[in-house]
């Protein structure tokens, strides 16, 4: 339970106590500053505060929107505010300097103040001064002043104190605070007129998503997560109900029977209907959380990954192997992702960061038709879904894999090539944190890391080319992964870990060092792949497909801490696991050393199960019991 302070007397006929109610808050009723100081004081320290001016006429939503989204420290719309834990001390602060003096003899002037409907005006700092402490009399405050709601003037008294208040776009919705009998009839005569329902429904829908996703699932799924949100069930429980629902559908897969395919093909989209529906819960009753963008990023890979094995399986069953063609689709996806990512945190916080590129880019997004072409072409999760499970149900194993490569390469190479022009043709100053963020991604072990502290001599031989260093370790490894010699494969791993540790030794803020991080994943799982693929071994590439697949895991897992704002794994986690470069150097000397029965496959099976035992309790553990403030991640495109 919240606390919500009336200032003032309840108007009556108004719903807002009982539309504060409804929200989670207590209410209470101040007379004046005094009062709601007194209460804000009384309130329990860990909970969330809410003052809102007795004559607010507005939505309900528009109060939901202000008054509930965890994401924000403070958030205001017209006659209303709210401050969490973090905020309260500067809240505090700002009543303080806006209360009367306790011996006025005239008292507490009260709060008129009228906004109109929509978003809040434009902050503006209290320009009276605090009377001295001995002035039996309340100093008079400016007329713009006394025409100001007071949860108005503490917003912007907390956005002074450099407090983030978050001001919620409101479109149609109606949040004033009238001044007169006839005001208040038209403001209520304007929120009547619009339909607050209808509103929620269409925003709990993603902003931008792919076309299949826009026009065969987005229409209907928003009313199954209303209907979740009135049952009390959470956005992270359809999100587990999302997964299970996969497994079973990578079961019937794995049973290799027509019927299985087809159940398989129907239970995968039934699967993505409740992923899309997690996310609409979520905006539809603000229930945001970094676990739950974690758990929905995470379970996404967990669910096509599971069923990538259950469709190479049904085919092992009837005498196809298709292993290698799995281990490649999950290669290329994780590898498409991970350019996206690294992209994206070397740019998002560039200055100077523009391209004639990346304005053509805009131009195009603002055509209708250019804009749904451009968001299938790269086979976003919706497209890819419906793909894999048509396929499922009417061909086999085989051609799923096969139009899964062809259709993930060309959606790799279309939007890896935008982001290159745009990466040549901007000018953009990069910061520390995205450097440090590539740091984190490029996942260095302590080979790399002794390599990076001859940082002097590497910068004399190679100055600002840490991408240049990156592409020749991978190049080095490629070129004696072709060969085939196994002698030649493990010089070529020496080398490459030598060179990666070259490629971070300085700072990533090169106009391609975003690069950096991809090279390193494509080398160490098409290396997991390429050898899995040569070894005699029986069920080497199910071990393969495992070891990835744990790997991934931990990539990803850095992704939305950074993203989280917790920062990478800590340092002791990447040691353990090795880094990129150790992993790499391990599977090629087993692949060497352990050529007879299956030994390797063993090997293998026995890295990934430590790989992912270690990352997967350090994962939980962290998520589980991390302080990080709830983010709304709208997801990726691919």
């Amino acid at each position: 339970m919240s606390t919500a302070i009336l200032t003032g007397p309840p108007v009556p006929g108004s719903p807002l106590e009982g539309d504060l109610r409804s929200l989670g808050f207590d209410v209470r009723v101040a007379a004046d500053e005094r009062e709601t100081a007194a209460l804000l004081a009384a309130a329990p320290a860990a909970e969330r505060v809410a003052v809102v001016d007795p004559r607010f006429v507005g939505h309900v939503h528009a109060l939901r929107l202000a008054l509930t989204d965890p994401r924000f420290p403070a958030a205001t719309v017209p006659g209303a505010l709210t401050a969490q834990p973090e905020a309260r001390a500067a809240l505090t602060r700002a009543l303080t300097s806006l209360t009367p003096p306790a011996a006025s003899a005239t008292g507490a002037t009260p709060a008129a103040a009228p906004a109109g409907a929509g978003t809040a005006p434009a902050a503006a700092a209290p320009d009276s001064a605090a009377p001295p402490a001995a002035s039996t009399t309340a100093p008079a405050r400016p007329a713009a002043e006394e025409a100001r709601t007071l949860p108005d003037r503490l917003a912007d008294a907390l956005a002074a104190d450099g407090v983030q208040v978050h001001r919620p776009e409101l479109g149609s919705l109606v949040a004033a605070v009238p001044v007169d009998p006839q005001s208040r009839k038209e403001t209520r005569d304007a929120v009547e007129a619009v339909d607050d329902e209808a509103v929620r429904l269409r925003s709990a829908v993603k902003a931008r998503d792919g076309f299949f996703t826009t026009f065969f699932i987005s229409p209907y799924s928003r009313y199954i997560a209303r209907w979740c949100a009135r049952r009390g069930l959470t956005p992270n429980q359809v999100t587990t109900a999302s997964l299970l629902t996969a497994l079973v559908a990578a079961g019937c897969a794995a049973t290799g029977t027509r019927g299985g395919f087809v159940a398989a093909g129907l239970l995968l989209l039934f699967s993505f209907v409740l992923d899309c529906t997690d996310g609409q819960l979520a905006r539809y009753s603000l229930q945001y959380s970094t676990m739950g963008a974690w758990l929905d990023a995470t379970f996404d890979r967990a669910k096509e990954y599971a069923y990538y094995a259950g469709l190479a399986l049904g085919a092992a069953r009837g005498g196809d192997d298709v292993w290698v063609l799995a281990l490649g689709a999950m290669v290329l996806q994780t590898c498409r992702h991970v350019v996206d990512f690294s992209f994206n945190e070397a740019n998002h916080d560039a200055t100077a960061n523009t391209s004639p590129t990346a304005a053509l880019s805009d131009k195009l997004d603002a055509r209708g038709w250019t804009v749904w072409v451009r968001r299938m072409i790269v086979l976003p999760i919706g497209e890819r879904w419906a793909m894999i499970a048509v396929l499922t149900a009417v061909a086999t194993p085989r051609i799923v894999f096969w139009a899964l490569l062809i259709g993930c390469a060309f959606a790799a190479c279309y939007t890896t090539a935008g982001r290159l022009l745009r990466s040549l043709t901007r000018k953009a100053a990069r910061t520390d944190r995205a450097a440090q963020a590539l740091a984190d991604l490029a996942d260095s072990g302590p080979i790399a890391e002794l390599a990076a502290k001859w940082r002097g001599r590497a910068g004399r031989l190679y100055p600002n080319t840490p991408v240049v260093a990156a592409l020749l370790a991978a190049v080095v490894l490629g070129s004696a992964l072709a060969s085939g010699s196994p002698e030649g494969v493990v010089g070529a791993a020496v080398v490459y870990a030598l060179l990666a540790g070259l490629a971070v030794s300085q700072p990533l803020k090169g106009a391609l060092d975003w690069l950096v991080p991809p090279v390193f994943r494509a080398a160490e799982y098409g290396t997991v792949l390429v050898l899995a693929a040569r070894s005699e071994a029986p069920g080497a590439l199910p071990a393969a497909f495992g070891l990835v697949a744990a790997v991934a895991y931990h990539h990803y897992d850095t992704v939305y801490r950074i993203r989280g704002g917790t920062g990478a794994p800590p340092a002791w986690l990447v040691r353990t696991i090795g880094g990129h470069e150790v992993r790499t150097l391990v599977v090629v000397v087993l692949a060497a050393t352990l050529t007879a029965g299956d030994h390797f496959t063993l090997a293998l099976t026995a890295l990934a199960v430590a790989v992912a035992l270690v990352v997967l309790v350090e994962s939980i553990r962290f998520w589980v019991s991390s302080g990080a403030p709830a983010v709304h991640d709208e997801g990726e495109p691919a």
